[in-house]
């Protein structure tokens, strides 16, 4: 478990902050809270009892080296990041501590690569972007299904949500992304990423019963195509979203995650189907649980337990299936996901 480990959590009164921060708590970590907000900072300390609430801003990296003193590694939960990203990366690398974020954002991710492989390589540094529903999961299940394959034709991740009703932080960064974008969209084809400004195709998939055959989007592209190909050799690598959870995030109006029970969490359900493809043959992992937001805080924190206890193995900016052991630790969230591997 954690042993009381501090671990610093860069937005921590948001809505998947929150999460990660009682996670911490539940695996015997000290989160320390940290954020811009001091007077949100000061309502969630107030609410969890004997932890340090430090302020810290992205523009201010004092008060980000502040924010990290003392603690074991960073959590940032804060969007959008292609904002905070690279600040709280770099006063991870100079608190040397490790570094990991739950980006949904493909350019935020592309950076992160981009820009901080050699260095986090040469010091011997870890980072661990989209550890998270979107990019880390999807990666994990790639990975598992791979097994023993070391290519693979194509990968196509369906995402199988009931609804998707988005956090204020989902919106933000949705915001930026579009204007980083101009409208264009984004695929990952031929082993590259391609913008485009074709609509977005309407397909059916098969997902497993109960599910069943769903209307998705194809090309509803999320970060599994920034971290899939960080270490695996497949070339086309595809994400699709079923048609009412695309309509519900699109939405203006589509108000926030409501609690359902008493972790918090609301209730949306979800499946995500991974298929890999080579030659002929197929292979498949599903993965089905309750509330993408929550579920973000046990793959988070998962990893930081396996950082932190040496189970890893690779060093500098690397993704959840290249780092840890992608069948283990989906099998250690079993209280939160469960898992179906067809090889």
């Amino acid at each position: 478990m954690g042993s009381g480990h501090r671990v610093a959590v860069f937005g921590a009164y948001g809505h998947t902050g929150r999460f990660v921060v009682a996670q911490l708590r539940d695996r015997g970590f000290v989160p320390v809270l940290s954020g811009r907000d001091a007077g949100k900072l000061r309502a969630l300390a107030a609410s969890e009892p004997g932890l340090d609430a430090r302020p810290a801003s992205v523009a201010d990296p004092a008060s980000l080296d502040r924010a990290l003193a003392g603690t074991s590694a960073v959590i940032n939960c804060a969007g959008p990041f292609g904002t905070t990203a690279a600040p709280v990366i770099e006063a991870a690398l100079r608190a040397r501590i490790p570094y990991v974020d739950v980006a949904a954002e493909i350019e935020a991710n592309a950076d992160t690569f981009a820009h901080f492989a050699d260095r986090a390589r040469a010091a011997g540094a870890v980072i661990v972007p989209a550890m998270a529903f979107y990019g880390g999961l999807g990666d994990l299940l790639a990975t598992a299904a791979m097994g023993d394959w070391t290519t693979a034709d194509e990968a196509h991740i369906a995402y199988g949500l009931n609804s998707w009703h988005p956090t204020a932080g989902t919106r933000a960064a949705s915001k930026a992304v579009q204007e980083r974008r101009n409208g264009r969209r984004v695929r990952y084809t031929n082993g590259r990423l391609e913008y485009h400004t074709d609509e977005l195709p309407t397909l059916e998939w098969p997902f497993p019963e109960p599910m069943g055959t769903r209307a998705v989007l194809g090309e509803f592209t999320m970060a599994d195509v920034v971290t899939i190909p960080s270490h695996l050799s497949i070339p086309e690598v595809r994400t699709y979203m079923t048609v009412e959870a695309a309509k519900d995030v699109s939405a203006p109006d589509t108000p926030t995650p409501a609690a359902v029970d008493e972790r918090g969490r609301s209730a949306q359900t979800f499946l995500v189907d991974v298929v890999v493809r080579s030659g002929g043959a197929e292979r498949r992992a599903v993965a089905r649980g309750q509330d993408i937001y929550a579920v973000t805080a046990p793959l988070a924190v998962e990893a930081v337990h396996r950082i932190l206890a040496g189970q890893t193995k690779a060093v500098g900016v690397a993704s959840a299936g290249e780092i840890f052991d992608a069948p283990d630790l989906l099998r250690a969230l079993s209280a939160h996901i469960s898992l179906e591997l067809r090889q």
